[in-house]
């Protein structure tokens, strides 16, 4: 069964409760996976999806190579990812790191303690390697 996390939300200056917003993992997931491919350099995701509970492609897609472990409103997440080749591996890493602790923060509320990122691989670009 799928984790989920509750987020305190409130509404305007008055802070009126309405009530509680959940999160569940995957969807904490998704959004690392989605903030890691949009930055440039990262060709794809390495790894075998860290749930079988998608059956979409692209959900597929965004969840390979990610895995957080989200506890007490912190988040961790690990990443593995194959890099264009290149491009500066400390500097695009860091983009990914950025890139994806923002994304978590604005979008969950939680707070993301750690963004551990494994480069699995180099891919070289098509017209390259069909020359060699």
């Amino acid at each position: 069964m799928a984790q989920e996390n509750e987020v305190k939300s409130s509404i305007g200056e008055g802070e009126i409760d309405l009530g509680s917003v959940k999160i569940a993992d995957e969807v904490v997931t998704m959004i690392a996976g989605f903030a890691a491919q949009e930055v440039e350099g990262v060709y794809e995701m390495a790894g075998n999806n860290t749930s079988g509970l998608f059956s979409k492609s692209e959900i597929k897609k965004a969840t390979k190579g990610v895995r957080v472990d989200v506890a007490d409103g912190n988040v961790r997440v690990d990443l593995a990812i194959v890099l264009a080749y290149g491009y500066n591996i400390p500097s695009t890493s860091s983009k990914i790191q950025a890139r994806v602790k923002s994304a978590i923060e604005n979008m969950t509320g939680l707070v993301v303690t750690d963004i551990n990122v494994r480069v699995a691989g180099i891919k070289m670009a098509p017209d390259e390697e069909e020359a060699q």
